[in-house]
């Protein structure tokens, strides 16, 4: 059975940082690409980052780009997303989603970790 658990989330001021990370088991976990999107209240779950199998190619939605980075560790079978000079417009349901291609029907999806940014 496949599992996705999400930590570190939180409340934080704007401008602060977090780390989030999510371990991963019941996967072959270095098969899979991994990747992080986000829920606020009232809107789509949309894209945020997400990561190859090798950790060579990453790739980041427009409104996160320079400011959060995703990264992995295979050995610890764990996916980061660490979130810097964070704005009040990042909160949200953040997810973590594993999958052998795009992030579809076919993907898993962890419960998610709430991320509060103040202002």
């Amino acid at each position: 059975q496949v599992r996705l658990v999400e930590s570190g989330g939180g409340l934080v001021q704007a401008g602060g940082s977090l780390r989030l990370s999510c371990a991963a088991s019941g996967l072959t976990f270095s098969s899979f690409a991994m990747g992080w999107f986000r829920q606020a209240p009232g809107k789509e779950r949309e894209f945020v980052a997400r990561i190859n199998w090798t950790g060579g190619n990453t790739d980041y939605a427009d409104s996160v780009k320079g400011r959060f980075t995703i990264s992995r560790d295979n050995a610890k079978n764990t996916v980061y997303l660490q979130m810097d000079s964070l704005k009040p417009e990042d909160t949200a349901v953040y997810y973590c989603a594993a999958a052998r291609s795009a992030f579809g029907a076919n993907a898993y999806w962890g419960q998610g970790t709430q991320v509060t940014v103040s202002s």
